[in-house]
């Protein structure tokens, strides 16, 4: 089983070749969670992700015969990165093997790297028989995301580098999909800290490794935003490292981790992608679990589709109350249109949409229906825009 001398040669492998990222305190975050937060960016890695510890720790290892056959990768994105980049940066010829769903941005950066990427499949599962399948067919060396102890060993550098920045935390809270990265970060901070309290955090359409682990039978599949953690099963190297390190696994909703992207973007001015956010999703919806602790959180990875990230943001004003949509009904007369608007804007609301409605109604033929979507500074505004309206005699409530 993996252990601290593994992740200890890791660390000295992977110097000078992946970054050391800051893990530094989020004070804003440490009010709105109720515990001293401390984050840890690897979302500022080349490739955006930690996910290129592993790849590199691994890659270095081969034989110059493994180097000269080639490697390939299984991988929703992250993992495809990592193994892609450090492969162009050895020299080795990488094939890289990716499902159909994967986010356009990380195919491209992959390819861009040099990579041959292979769409195959429309779960990681498929993706994966059919890497091993050409691995079998090209004698490629197949480099697994997670279940790998070169892997693990290299994702395990994580919690090296977070103890020696800030040695007071007692707790971290780490991603999981197929238990890679808490699997080595779980042996290297018990080792270095037998009293530190390791949390996993999976999603409700996800959760492999809370069911091995508690015995659970919780139903998995679907779309998730947090893609990265996806994953069907648990490997059999990180199952035994979760079971033996990790203290607990929190389980988040889509909604949860949404609301955390727009957190870490609106407070922490850094993006992150779902898996990333992960973390913070369980503080939110957990608080007193981690009342009053020096919680670390890794922000795994900040690759994430933009057109998603827009509707994310946009949902997040929703939630916040910072864009509302108005029902207002009005006499379909000359100036009625005027009158509403000229009301939001005094009142401080900008309207950022108009839909005028006379067919698809319930009301007299004399009347019209119009639903506004307005900017607002919160949920008090928006209540004292409706306030406004109703006192110039409309109709006006929120949808």
């Amino acid at each position: 089983m993996i252990g601290l001398p593994d992740i200890r040669q890791a660390a000295a492998r992977l110097q000078g070749h992946v970054l050391d990222t800051p893990c530094v305190e989020s004070r804003m975050l440490g009010q709105v969670t109720g515990c001293q937060t401390f984050l840890k960016f690897e979302n500022l890695q080349f490739t955006a992700s930690f996910k290129e510890r592993g790849a590199c720790n691994k890659l270095a290892q081969l034989s110059s015969e493994e180097r000269a056959r080639g490697v390939i990768a299984m991988s929703a994105g992250n993992h495809a990165q990592g193994v892609a980049y450090h492969a162009e940066r050895l020299g080795i010829r990488a094939v890289i093997v990716m499902p159909r769903f994967t986010p356009m941005v990380k195919v491209e950066r992959t390819s861009g790297f040099g990579a041959e990427i292979v769409l195959h499949g429309d779960t990681l599962e498929e993706a994966r028989n059919h890497a091993q399948e050409l691995a079998r067919q090209q004698h490629l060396v197949f480099v697994h995301p997670y279940d790998d102890e070169a892997i693990i060993a290299g994702q395990g550098t994580v919690a090296l580098e977070m103890l020696e920045a800030v040695p007071e935390l007692d707790t971290l809270v780490v991603a999981i999909g197929g238990g890679g990265l808490i699997g080595g970060m779980a042996a290297a901070a018990k080792a270095l800290k037998p009293s530190i309290r390791v949390v996993g955090v999976q999603t409700l359409r996800f959760p492999n490794m809370y069911n091995a682990v508690k015995q659970a039978a919780l139903p998995q599949g679907g779309s998730t935003i947090a893609e990265g953690i996806a994953v069907g099963r648990p490997g059999t190297f990180t199952e035994a490292l979760v079971r033996r390190h990790v203290d607990d696994i929190v389980l988040v909703d889509e909604g949860d981790v949404e609301q955390a992207i727009v957190m870490l973007l609106d407070i922490e001015k850094t993006l992150v992608e779902g898996a990333g956010a992960a973390p913070l999703a369980a503080l939110l919806k957990e608080p007193g679990q981690f009342a009053g602790r020096r919680v670390g959180m890794v922000l795994g990875g900040g690759n994430i589709d933009p057109m998603l990230l827009a509707a994310i943001i946009h949902r997040g004003m929703v939630r916040a109350g910072r864009l509302a949509r108005m029902r207002v009904c009005a006499r379909d007369v000359p100036g009625s249109l005027a009158r509403i608007t000229a009301i939001v804007s005094e009142a401080g609301g900008n309207i950022d949409e108009v839909h005028h409605q006379r067919t698809f109604t319930m009301l007299a033929a004399q009347n019209v229906e119009i639903e506004l979507v307005v900017q607002t500074r919160g949920r008090d505004h928006v209540q004292a825009l409706l306030q406004a309206l109703r006192g110039a005699g409309f109709e006006a409530e929120e949808q």
